[in-house]
């Protein structure tokens, strides 16, 4: 494996790994999801460029679209939950109230 996808698989990993263990606040969550987001646009960045080929190359570019949409969905319920229930505790949100 080389360097380039060590750090790459890392990146997602610690990522991954930070959205599994460290639950306290919606924030935290959904900066643990825009990092995974994050090594898998600089994952496809990559392959496309050594792809060389024109159909790869929107590909980056698309996943960078959703990743912003996803971010800014993201923002809207954080700001939607710290309104309705006061904070933005994972622990202290209930679907069941919503």
């Amino acid at each position: 494996m080389s360097p380039i996808h060590f750090i790459i698989s890392s990146t997602f990993l610690l990522s991954l790994a930070g959205l599994a263990l460290n639950r306290s606040h919606l924030l935290s969550a959904l900066i643990c999801l825009e990092g995974m987001m994050l090594s898998l646009f600089v994952a496809t960045a990559l392959w496309s460029m050594t792809m060389a080929s024109p159909n790869c190359s929107i590909m980056p570019m698309i996943l960078l679209t959703f990743s912003a949409c996803e971010a800014s969905a993201g923002l809207a319920m954080l700001v939607a939950t710290t309104r309705t229930h006061g904070s933005s505790m994972l622990k202290s949100l209930n679907l069941l109230q919503c």
